[in-house]
Protein backbone atom coordinates (compact mmCIF):
# COMPACT_ATOMS: atom_id res chain seq x y z
CA UNK A 1 0.00 0.00 0.00
CA UNK A 2 3.00 2.60 0.57
CA UNK A 3 3.98 2.12 -2.83
CA UNK A 4 1.10 2.70 -4.17
CA UNK A 5 0.98 5.52 -1.98
CA UNK A 6 3.98 7.00 -3.14
CA UNK A 7 3.27 6.00 -7.04
CA UNK A 8 -0.21 8.53 -7.17
CA UNK A 9 1.34 10.75 -4.64
CA UNK A 10 4.25 11.87 -6.94
CA UNK A 11 1.98 11.93 -9.99
CA UNK A 12 -1.11 14.37 -8.96
CA UNK A 13 -0.34 15.63 -5.39
CA UNK A 14 3.80 15.87 -5.96
CA UNK A 15 3.45 16.67 -9.59
CA UNK A 16 6.82 17.83 -11.15
CA UNK A 17 5.07 21.04 -13.38
CA UNK A 18 1.88 21.79 -11.44
CA UNK A 19 3.66 21.45 -7.80
CA UNK A 20 6.90 22.35 -8.35
CA UNK A 21 7.53 23.78 -11.43
CA UNK A 22 10.40 22.25 -12.28
CA UNK A 23 11.50 21.34 -16.13
CA UNK A 24 9.29 24.35 -17.18
CA UNK A 25 12.15 24.99 -19.87
CA UNK A 26 11.28 22.11 -21.97
CA UNK A 27 7.95 22.32 -21.13
CA UNK A 28 6.90 25.18 -22.78
CA UNK A 29 9.38 24.66 -25.52
CA UNK A 30 8.70 21.38 -26.99
CA UNK A 31 4.80 21.52 -25.95
CA UNK A 32 3.56 22.96 -29.01
CA UNK A 33 2.54 19.33 -30.88
CA UNK A 34 0.99 16.09 -28.70
CA UNK A 35 3.23 13.73 -30.65
CA UNK A 36 6.81 15.50 -29.94
CA UNK A 37 5.97 16.50 -26.10
CA UNK A 38 4.79 12.62 -26.00
CA UNK A 39 8.12 11.48 -27.20
CA UNK A 40 10.15 14.10 -24.39
CA UNK A 41 8.02 12.55 -21.84
CA UNK A 42 8.43 9.37 -22.37
CA UNK A 43 12.19 10.07 -22.81
CA UNK A 44 12.19 11.99 -19.30
CA UNK A 45 10.42 8.95 -17.58
CA UNK A 46 13.02 6.59 -18.49
CA UNK A 47 15.62 9.14 -17.82
CA UNK A 48 13.73 9.47 -13.97
CA UNK A 49 13.36 5.83 -14.20
CA UNK A 50 17.11 4.73 -14.55
CA UNK A 51 18.87 7.60 -12.72
CA UNK A 52 16.67 7.79 -9.68
CA UNK A 53 17.23 4.16 -8.91
CA UNK A 54 21.01 4.66 -9.99
CA UNK A 55 21.54 7.59 -7.56
CA UNK A 56 19.94 5.71 -4.53
CA UNK A 57 22.35 3.42 -4.82
CA UNK A 58 25.49 5.68 -5.27
CA UNK A 59 23.90 7.45 -2.13
CA UNK A 60 23.73 4.47 -0.22
CA UNK A 61 26.44 2.50 -0.56
CA UNK A 62 29.08 5.36 -1.69
CA UNK A 63 28.05 9.27 -0.63
CA UNK A 64 25.99 9.28 2.85
CA UNK A 65 27.57 9.22 6.23
CA UNK A 66 29.23 5.28 6.79
CA UNK A 67 28.03 4.25 3.38
CA UNK A 68 31.50 2.76 3.08
CA UNK A 69 31.42 0.73 5.72
CA UNK A 70 31.22 -2.18 3.38
CA UNK A 71 34.46 -1.87 2.48
CA UNK A 72 35.75 -1.87 6.04
CA UNK A 73 34.71 -1.11 9.58
CA UNK A 74 37.59 2.08 9.63
CA UNK A 75 35.59 3.74 6.82
CA UNK A 76 32.58 3.78 9.26
CA UNK A 77 33.00 7.56 9.76
CA UNK A 78 33.84 8.79 6.45
CA UNK A 79 31.10 11.11 4.81
CA UNK A 80 31.37 11.83 1.29
CA UNK A 81 28.04 13.58 0.92
CA UNK A 82 28.97 16.69 -0.15
CA UNK A 83 30.22 15.60 -3.57
CA UNK A 84 26.02 14.49 -4.41
CA UNK A 85 25.12 17.15 -6.36
CA UNK A 86 28.54 16.44 -8.84
CA UNK A 87 27.79 12.35 -8.68
CA UNK A 88 24.41 12.82 -9.66
CA UNK A 89 25.05 15.04 -12.03
CA UNK A 90 27.73 12.58 -14.18
CA UNK A 91 24.81 9.63 -13.44
CA UNK A 92 22.23 11.91 -15.26
CA UNK A 93 24.84 12.86 -18.09
CA UNK A 94 26.25 9.16 -19.06
CA UNK A 95 22.25 8.13 -18.81
CA UNK A 96 20.99 10.98 -21.08
CA UNK A 97 24.04 10.49 -23.63
CA UNK A 98 22.62 6.45 -23.89
CA UNK A 99 19.25 7.88 -24.29
CA UNK A 100 19.67 10.50 -26.97
CA UNK A 101 22.20 7.92 -29.02
CA UNK A 102 19.05 5.26 -28.87
CA UNK A 103 16.51 8.05 -30.08
CA UNK A 104 18.54 9.23 -32.95
CA UNK A 105 19.18 5.62 -33.96
CA UNK A 106 15.32 4.24 -33.76
CA UNK A 107 13.51 7.40 -34.39
CA UNK A 108 15.13 9.62 -36.06
CA UNK A 109 12.08 11.79 -37.19
CA UNK A 110 11.52 12.48 -32.84
CA UNK A 111 15.32 13.06 -32.47
CA UNK A 112 15.27 16.04 -34.92
CA UNK A 113 12.18 17.39 -33.76
CA UNK A 114 13.10 17.41 -29.89
CA UNK A 115 16.32 19.19 -31.79
CA UNK A 116 18.61 20.76 -29.01
CA UNK A 117 16.12 19.43 -25.84
CA UNK A 118 16.97 15.88 -26.07
CA UNK A 119 20.57 16.41 -25.03
CA UNK A 120 19.04 19.64 -22.94
CA UNK A 121 17.52 16.96 -20.34
CA UNK A 122 20.86 16.25 -18.60
CA UNK A 123 20.23 19.62 -17.50
CA UNK A 124 16.56 19.45 -16.82
CA UNK A 125 15.54 20.24 -13.42
CA UNK A 126 12.85 18.16 -12.75
CA UNK A 127 15.36 14.82 -13.28
CA UNK A 128 17.87 16.46 -10.82
CA UNK A 129 15.71 17.20 -8.65
CA UNK A 130 13.84 13.09 -8.29
CA UNK A 131 17.62 12.32 -6.95
CA UNK A 132 17.32 15.51 -4.69
CA UNK A 133 14.06 14.61 -3.74
CA UNK A 134 14.67 10.79 -3.29
CA UNK A 135 17.66 11.62 -1.18
CA UNK A 136 15.76 14.59 1.19
CA UNK A 137 12.79 12.29 1.69
CA UNK A 138 15.30 9.34 2.47
CA UNK A 139 13.30 6.82 0.98
CA UNK A 140 14.14 3.39 2.70
CA UNK A 141 14.59 0.76 -0.08
CA UNK A 142 14.61 0.49 -4.11
CA UNK A 143 10.86 -0.32 -4.54
CA UNK A 144 10.06 2.84 -3.15
CA UNK A 145 12.29 4.76 -4.57
CA UNK A 146 10.81 2.67 -8.28
CA UNK A 147 7.34 4.05 -7.56
CA UNK A 148 8.43 7.31 -7.04
CA UNK A 149 10.69 7.98 -9.90
CA UNK A 150 8.03 6.50 -12.07
CA UNK A 151 5.27 8.69 -10.56
CA UNK A 152 7.23 11.35 -10.61
CA UNK A 153 7.70 10.46 -14.80
CA UNK A 154 4.00 9.95 -15.39
CA UNK A 155 2.92 13.08 -13.67
CA UNK A 156 5.69 15.08 -15.79
CA UNK A 157 4.60 13.00 -19.28
CA UNK A 158 0.91 14.20 -18.21
CA UNK A 159 2.01 17.75 -17.37
CA UNK A 160 3.55 18.04 -21.12
CA UNK A 161 1.15 16.04 -23.09
CA UNK A 162 -1.83 17.66 -21.93
CA UNK A 163 -0.15 21.42 -22.52
CA UNK A 164 0.41 20.50 -26.19
CA UNK A 165 -3.22 19.01 -26.57
CA UNK A 166 -4.57 22.39 -25.14
CA UNK A 167 -2.08 24.30 -27.43
CA UNK A 168 -2.95 22.60 -30.40
CA UNK A 169 -6.64 23.67 -30.07
CA UNK A 170 -5.44 27.17 -28.94
CA UNK A 171 -4.63 27.45 -32.47
CA UNK A 172 -8.31 27.87 -33.78
CA UNK A 173 -9.23 30.17 -30.69
CA UNK A 174 -9.16 33.83 -30.86
CA UNK A 175 -6.18 34.95 -28.34
CA UNK A 176 -5.25 38.54 -27.76
CA UNK A 177 -1.84 39.14 -29.79
CA UNK A 178 -0.02 40.19 -26.61
CA UNK A 179 -0.70 36.59 -25.00
CA UNK A 180 0.24 34.00 -27.68
CA UNK A 181 2.81 31.68 -27.42
CA UNK A 182 4.36 31.46 -24.04
CA UNK A 183 2.21 34.19 -22.58
CA UNK A 184 -1.56 32.20 -22.73
CA UNK A 185 0.56 28.92 -21.99
CA UNK A 186 2.21 30.56 -18.53
CA UNK A 187 -2.03 31.46 -17.41
CA UNK A 188 -3.22 28.18 -18.51
CA UNK A 189 -0.34 26.06 -16.60
CA UNK A 190 -1.31 28.59 -13.83
CA UNK A 191 -4.80 27.08 -14.26
CA UNK A 192 -3.84 23.82 -14.57
CA UNK A 193 -1.65 23.67 -10.93
CA UNK A 194 -4.50 25.41 -9.43
CA UNK A 195 -6.23 22.18 -10.19
CA UNK A 196 -4.31 19.72 -9.59
CA UNK A 197 -3.85 21.53 -5.77
CA UNK A 198 -7.59 19.79 -5.68
CA UNK A 199 -5.45 16.89 -5.10
CA UNK A 200 -3.55 17.96 -1.75
CA UNK A 201 -7.32 17.10 -0.23
CA UNK A 202 -7.43 13.46 -0.69
CA UNK A 203 -6.41 11.10 1.80
CA UNK A 204 -3.51 8.17 0.89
Amino acid sequence: MEYINIFIKSIFVDNMIFAFFLGMCSYLAVSKTVKTSAGLGIAVTFVLLITVPVNYLVNKYLLAPGALVWISPSFSTVDLSFLSLIMFIAVIAAIVQIVEMVVEKFSPALYNSLGIFLPLIAVNCAVMSGSLFMQERAYRNMGEVLCFSLGSGIGWFLAIVAIAAIREKLRYSHIPPALKGVGITFIITGLMGLAFMSFMGIKL
